[in-house]
């Protein structure tokens, strides 16, 4: 949905952009990437208002890559 704007499940184009946030205790849509709060992650959701369909997505290379180096032991 990131890229087509369009949801694979039903077709619609009715497709909202969800941004990434970082709350108070590393509440939000992020991940965890590191040991303090400033390492966290945003994370995009993509949601169809037609069907419900939701997509979850890391925008950035250097973040996938930040998460991937934290993750792989």
């Amino acid at each position: 949905m990131k890229n087509t704007k369009k949801c694979p499940k039903c077709q619609s184009n009715d497709v909202i952009k969800i941004p990434g946030t970082f709350q108070n205790e590393g509440y939000g849509n992020n991940i965890k990437a590191g040991f303090t709060g400033l390492s966290m992650v945003l994370v995009t959701k993509y949601l169809c208002c037609n069907c419900g369909y939701i997509e979850d997505w890391v925008d950035h290379p250097e973040d996938i890559k930040k998460i991937r180096k934290y993750y792989k032991k």
